[in-house]
């Protein structure tokens, strides 16, 4: 029987390889079809952004179930430690959410992380019993240090946040593959489907994507260009590649019946 071939974090396993965020929908039904159409399993939720508490206003559990799609409340917005832990702390109490995303910026300009922040936050957050999946640079030494504090995922950028760059550093994304068994998810910057497809057959175990899908000019559309971009990368990726060759190779048989 063939093995099934699932995205697993921690003891969760997933069919989908597609994360995909919430922020920057035109509304919570644009942003609920977008997530019905991508596939996706998992979806981040900014906590200090996104209504999740007061019934007054509209509220994203009544157009995505949590009990259908896992939530994953991140810490976009935070600028320090105190404040992605304050805000990880209110998640669990408002949700009992203890899978999580952790993001900790250092520059309101470039979004990029602030690793020294973000490192220290991870040590806190396992410690107190949360599954951290960080949002991190390329490097693969930080990589290697956010896996040895106990991050259950290395979630390493593309290109800065909202870009639609994709992948500026494939060497180091190969490092950090070849070096962790954890999952490794790309996150941020990605732009379009060949960008998902690329990080995927480059073995990568999954794509967070929101703003390529959310201000796509057809968002719907592109929800389902980044979900088939994701399963063939994948499928690619299993397949094994042809090795590279500088010179031509005839594909038909030397020898015939002429």
């Amino acid at each position: 029987m063939k093995k099934k071939d699932l995205l697993k974090i921690k003891k969760k396993s997933f069919k989908s390889r597609l994360i995909v965020g919430t922020g920057k929908y035109k509304s919570f039904k644009e942003c609920a079809n977008a997530v019905k159409i991508s596939g996706a399993e998992i979806v981040t939720v900014a906590v200090r952004r996104v209504n999740i508490l007061d019934k007054k206003k509209p509220l994203l559990m009544d157009y995505i179930d949590p009990k259908k799609i896992t939530y994953l409340p991140n810490t976009a917005g935070c600028f320090n430690s105190e404040e992605a832990l304050r805000t990880l702390r209110l998640a669990r109490e408002i949700g009992g959410w203890k899978l999580v995303k952790l993001e900790v910026l250092g520059d309101r300009k470039s979004l990029l992380p602030d690793m020294i922040e973000t490192l220290k936050s991870t040590e806190i957050l396992t410690k107190e019993g949360f599954q951290v999946m960080v949002y991190c640079n390329d490097d693969p030494l930080m990589a290697k240090r956010l896996e040895n504090v106990g991050a259950c995922s290395i979630m390493p950028l593309a290109a800065p946040i909202g870009s639609g760059l994709g992948i500026q550093n494939k060497l180091n994304i190969k490092i950090i593959r070849n070096q962790t068994k954890l999952p490794l998810i790309i996150d941020a910057g990605i732009g379009t489907a060949s960008d998902a497809s690329i990080a995927m057959e480059m073995g990568c175990d999954g794509v967070l994507i929101n703003t390529a899908i959310a201000k796509a000019k057809n968002p719907f559309q592109m929800a389902e260009a980044m979900k088939l971009a994701v399963i063939a990368g994948r499928k690619s990726y299993l397949s094994g590649r042809i090795k590279k060759n500088i010179m031509g190779q005839a594909s038909s048989p030397n020898k015939g019946i002429i």
